[in-house]
């Protein structure tokens, strides 16, 4: 059987950033060009970053990712690299883009793979399943494709495909058994969220049967706005064999020699759906090189990355969202507000993680209400990671408000959230940070927040983590630290003490909240797994703290519409993932 050296180019683009995103291409295809690669696949989008959202409906921005794509090819083919067939995924049109009403039947804005080979766009492929679901919108803004793309690379069949096309069975997939393809290569801009690694090698088994070929799965990486891509390309031979697996959340180029059968030259160049199969598709056959030379040196084998703890791959999901957010937004650093309390520690270590010390800024802001150990368990946090730490003290500006206002109760503890929201942003408008809020995803789940207060901020890294994760990742970062032989960032006191707001004399989250390991079972089925009062009651929760909790995670969703973004880590995130209106009457608890 030929061997055919592939290479699965794992990249953090920039939504937008045409020529930054090309460049890219260019930099890592002489990497695999140098590695002998015969066969360079990119993932989802990558020349115009994914998700593009909106911008598919500007005409300027189409033309400009076509007219962007023939210009790569032409500067491949300069750089010497024009022999080398490079798969590029790209925003494509057959037809007015002008609005998400597609007035032409079958044409409009595509989702695309580009084949370039010597200085040319040879090929393309057009997603055929458009995700509509979660975090996606793809039926909202492109045109599925009906033909399933086949290049012969040297004596090989490969099959071209996008993302959710292996997600769904049936489609590219079937007919790639149908075409007698050697390889299927997957080009992705699968988002991250827990355990979704468990479930992909399961999935492109699974494809790989039913395509009686090849699979090779590329996916992006990095941070864009609330999506984190974690990479996990792999190839896994038709009986599931797993050849190779890249490590997450990093750039890597993936280098593989297959052994794959020899294509049909007796096939022709195009087939028609079956008859008994009318939902079926077309295919098309494009000769893209002649036959290639045995490739030199010794066999390209890739590496298979070891699993991690949940822990670690969600702080490490954390780290990677924050760092692209900040950085490809341009801020040259963050602010956060430092409690002493589990949250915002949690919040720091991730930042100096993602930022280093030098572009953190960590505020204690103490009330007459804020202890001692919370004064004190602020500042030796600072001393651990190293971040710049500064005491700038509310009460004065406090007693001003209540010198000129009468109010009490709660009124009185939001207000001094609120000088602390105040100080931060101006903090943010003097010296330019970005705000980092520090609200867990139960606390946003409850509406146990002060609007323009704590909830302030313009990122917040842990808007998708639970409070009782949080202390699991305070625990597993401290650990971690202790396995390399490095000071644990978070103080154990910020851990162990009970969480409090500290907005009036000896106040505890518990006052107001039940135990967060009874709350946080209620929100995960109520919020992630849709459950409703009474499927949630059945699975052994108290009726009465149903009811309770139901009622704050309604009420609340006013507040959350404001909330600052955040990585998505679960299934079900705050914001796209999860689309209530705000005026509504329906309600799940029995009041």
């Amino acid at each position: 059987m030929p061997t055919l050296r592939l290479a699965l180019a794992q990249v953090n683009t920039t939504v937008g950033d045409l020529s930054g995103n090309a460049e890219l291409v260019r930099r890592w295809t002489r990497t695999a060009a140098d590695a002998g690669a015969q066969l360079v696949a990119f993932p989802e989008m990558t020349l115009t970053g994914y998700p593009v959202e909106d911008l598919v409906f500007r005409e300027s921005f189409v033309t400009a990712s076509r007219a962007a794509m023939h210009q790569l090819a032409t500067d491949l083919a300069a750089d010497g690299l024009g022999e080398v067939p490079v798969l590029v995924g790209y925003l494509d049109a057959d037809g007015p883009p002008a609005d998400s009403v597609r007035s032409v039947a079958g044409k409009g804005p595509r989702n695309a793979l580009a084949v370039l080979h010597t200085g040319r766009v040879v090929a393309t492929y057009f997603k055929h399943h458009l995700p509509n679901y979660g975090v996606f919108d793809e039926d909202r803004y492109f045109t599925p494709g009906d033909t399933l793309t086949v290049i012969r690379v040297g004596e090989v069949d490969v099959a071209l495909t996008i993302c959710e096309d292996i997600w769904q069975a049936g489609g590219p997939f079937t007919a790639a058994r149908r075409a007698g393809v050697g390889l299927v290569v997957s080009v992705n801009g699968s988002p991250y969220e827990l355990n979704k690694d468990d479930v992909r090698l399961p999935l492109v088994r699974r494809r790989a049967a039913e395509a009686g070929a090849a699979v090779a799965y590329v996916n992006l990486v990095g941070g864009q706005d609330e999506l984190v891509f974690d990479g996990d390309s792999m190839i896994v031979t038709p009986d599931g064999t797993l050849l190779t697996r890249a490590p997450r959340f990093i750039e890597q180029l993936v280098v593989h020699d297959l052994e794959l059968p020899a294509a049909d030259v007796a096939r022709p160049a195009t087939e028609e759906p079956p008859a008994d199969d009318p939902a079926g598709m077309r295919i098309a056959r494009i000769p893209v090189t002649g036959a290639l030379p045995a490739p030199a040196g010794p066999p390209a084998i890739g590496t298979i990355e070891k699993p991690v703890t949940d822990e670690a791959e969600i702080w490490q999901a954390l780290v990677v969202g924050l760092r692209d957010y900040v950085n490809k937004n341009g801020f040259p650093s963050v602010v956060l507000g430092l409690s002493g309390g589990i949250d915002s520690a949690v919040v720091a270590a991730i930042a100096v993680d993602a930022l280093g010390p030098d572009r953190v800024v960590g505020v204690s802001m103490p009330s007459q209400h804020s202890s001692e150990h919370s004064r004190s368990d602020a500042a030796d946090l600072a001393e651990r990671t190293g971040l710049d730490y500064r005491v700038e003290p509310i009460q004065p500006m406090v007693d001003s408000f209540l010198a000129n206002l009468s109010l009490a109760g709660v009124a009185v503890e939001n207000l001094q959230a609120r000088v602390r929201g105040v100080l931060l942003m101006a903090l943010s408008n003097q010296e330019g940070h970005l705000v980092l809020t520090t609200g867990n995803k139960s606390e946003l789940a409850v509406g146990y927040s002060t609007l323009y207060g704590d909830s302030v901020g313009g990122f917040n890294p842990i808007k998708d983590v639970w409070k009782t994760l949080v202390w699991k990742l305070a625990r597993w970062r401290n650990e971690d630290a202790t396995r390399r032989g490095e000071q644990p960032p978070i103080p154990e006191n910020s851990i162990g003490k009970p969480p409090s707001a500290e907005l009036s004399p000896g106040q505890l989250d518990s006052d107001t909240l039940p135990e967060y390991s009874e709350l946080d079972p209620i929100l995960i089925g109520y919020v992630d797994g849709d459950l409703g009062r009474d499927g949630l009651i059945a699975t052994g929760h108290d009726p009465a703290v149903v009811d309770r909790v139901l009622r704050m995670v309604d009420l609340a969703e006013y507040k959350r519409r404001q909330s600052a973004p955040g990585t998505k880590t679960s299934i079900k995130a705050f914001g796209r993932d999860r689309r209530l209106p705000i005026t509504n009457r329906w309600r799940e608890h029995g009041s």
